[in-house]
């Protein structure tokens, strides 16, 4: 090889190397930005990195200007070729990506919803063999004749039906509210109506608590929904405010209009539930929500009654369904001296019906 080759050799990579680190370059940050146009880019980068260095090689070579030019022109024919081919494998790449993150998605939500059926399927038979336990025994003291007092027997297996009952009812509330055919009656309501409706049913309980409980509303905050279910959600709320709050706490609710966000959202008609529980571990918050879930480590359901809605745990779940299905929100935050829970739905349309 004579000095001639030796020098085309060399002008030639470094040529081709200075394309092709540009090129990476532009690559590089294509990539952080638009993964797919990265993807279609890489091949015209190599391409033009090779002919960058031919023709450089060609003019070392002392090659003539027409005969560099061709050589030229054929190196850059070769560039709607590499187009195509980088925007195809960019495609490729892009449905792949998608595909393996669909993927991916999929298999933890199912594993997710696989730990949470077994876990409300673990609390629920927990809580269901307790009171039939209880209802075992009492039934037996009765039929052998050595209940004391046969009356007060009868009234605790009375009580132990009603909190299966309740748990039951939880059950097929949650089933209803996460079924694809759901069919809410929607209607105008006012949501001053349903808080005060829910105030006055646990008062009782309250009361019997020790627990001081009191609603307001600015104005009566017309909103579209399913009384029933939207009444059942803030009954949940506030009952299990009530539970949670000890005694000679307080326990406020309050309904208003929260104004569209200036990022151009909608307005909300929101129902917001104050107690006095100490608040909630930080790590807890996010599974309040979720079925079956309790943040107390036991599982004695010794603590709860039928009046108070006691039962596998399936309470907040519900509150959520109820706003999911009305296309609202459900939320909790630490709020000192216990937390805040926030219940958004959608206000009244303009126009009735």
């Amino acid at each position: 090889m004579n000095s001639v080759e030796v020098q085309a050799v060399l002008v030639s990579a470094l040529v081709a190397a200075a394309t092709g680190l540009l090129g990476a370059v532009v690559v590089v940050r294509l990539a952080r930005v638009r993964p797919a146009w990265a993807a279609a880019t890489a091949p015209l980068v190599v391409v033009l990195s090779l002919a960058a260095g031919v023709y450089a090689s060609a003019r070392a070579m002392l090659l003539t200007e027409r005969e560099s030019n061709t050589v030229l022109l054929v190196l850059l024919a070769a560039l709607p070729v590499a187009a195509v081919l980088g925007a195809a494998t960019a495609l490729r790449v892009q449905d792949l990506a998608r595909a393996r993150a669909r993927e991916a998605a999929d298999r933890d939500r199912d594993r997710q919803v696989e730990e949470r059926r077994r876990e409300l399927v673990t609390w629920v038979s927990h809580d269901l063999r307790t009171p039939l336990a209880g209802m075992q025994a009492v039934t037996e003291a009765l039929q052998d004749g050595v209940a004391p007092d046969p009356a007060e027997y009868l009234a605790r297996m009375s009580a132990e039906v009603a909190r299966m009952s309740s748990m039951v009812d939880d059950l097929l509330a949650l089933s209803r509210l996460q079924s694809p055919t759901l069919r809410l009656r929607v209607q105008r309501v006012s949501l001053a109506d349903v808080v005060s409706d829910v105030v006055a049913w646990a008062q009782p309980l309250a009361d019997a608590r020790g627990v001081r409980l009191s609603g307001g509303a600015e104005g009566p905050v017309p909103a579209d929904v399913d009384p029933e279910e939207v009444g059942r959600a803030v009954g949940n709320l506030v009952v299990n405010a009530l539970r949670h709050t000890p005694a000679g706490g307080d326990v406020r609710v309050a309904v208003h209009l929260e104004p569209p966000d200036r990022a151009g959202g909608a307005a909300t008609a929101t129902v917001v539930v104050r107690d006095g529980c100490g608040g909630i571990a930080q790590e807890a918050l996010g599974r309040v929500f979720e079925p079956g879930w309790r943040a107390a480590a036991s599982r004695s359901p010794e603590d709860r009654s039928p009046q108070d809605g006691g039962g596998a745990g399936l309470g907040l779940a519900i509150v959520r369904g109820v706003a999911t299905a009305h296309g609202g929100t459900a939320e909790v935050a630490n709020e000192p001296p216990g937390c805040r829970f926030t219940l958004r739905l959608p206000v009244a349309s303009t126009s009735p019906g």
